[in-house]
């Protein structure tokens, strides 16, 4: 993410404040919890959905330092959140709703801060541009977790998927997951079969067109091979 450079000196809230950001949703090895990882900074750490940021870097300072850019980011806006999920490369992200409390800093766009709890998860859009309404294991992901990615029925194929409902409970806390926008609505089995009226009317019309050219090529031929006067 983008920050302004333009830095406060630290707070503290005891009280929640509210913030929007985007992960990459994760299940462990064994499937037996779920996290999420940073879309920009820290990505190879996994954090749950009540957690204390740590410095990235190996540092042991407490964070969000001053001299450091670890912490926790978040928007104040959903919309920024929304524009930034775009962007091709965080295509495969989900949206957070976070409660920060503790330490934190102040941005022109939101805040760096020291601990999260994960109040939501808005799970978007597949590739081919159909709602996501399950997470199918993507293909990449960390020592011991698995990165997951929001698909559509159809496009999950034969891939591991988890539901929304059970990737929630996995996370422990009182987490809502949901599909951000409706559902895509009732896929087709892979061994249903055509309509058969519509594939007669296509067939048939297949057939008309190859005989109106082949009517054509016969009446070219004729005109050739007509004896001349």
């Amino acid at each position: 993410m983008v920050w302004s450079a333009a830095r406060n000196q630290h707070e503290h809230s005891d009280q929640p404040l509210p913030g929007y950001k985007l992960a990459y949703p994760m299940l462990s090895a064994d499937g037996t919890s779920t996290g999420f990882s940073g879309v920009t900074l820290g990505r190879a750490h996994i954090y749950r959905a009540i957690d204390d940021a740590i410095c990235v870097h190996g540092s042991r300072h407490a964070c969000p330092s001053r001299w450091c850019d670890c912490g926790f980011y978040c928007f104040h806006d959903i919309a920024a959140a929304r524009d930034l999920a775009c962007e091709p490369e965080y295509r495969g992200a989900v949206l957070l709703e976070v409660a920060v409390s503790g330490r934190y800093r102040r941005y022109e766009r939101g805040l760096r801060y020291a601990r999260q709890r994960v109040r939501a998860v808005r799970i978007g859009r597949c590739d081919c541009g159909r709602h996501g309404e399950v997470l199918a294991d993507s293909g990449s992901g960390s020592i011991g977790w698995r990165r997951l990615l929001p698909v559509c029925p159809s496009c999950a194929g034969n891939r591991p998927v988890i539901e929304p409902d059970a990737f929630g409970r996995l996370a422990g806390g009182d987490i809502t997951v949901t599909t951000d926008g409706p559902p895509s609505g009732p896929v087709a089995p892979l061994s249903a079969k055509p309509d058969a009226a519509g594939a007669v009317a296509v067939l048939s019309a297949e057939v008309a067109l190859l005989q109106a050219r082949l009517d054509e090529v016969q009446a070219r031929l004729d005109e050739l091979t007509r004896p001349k006067e």
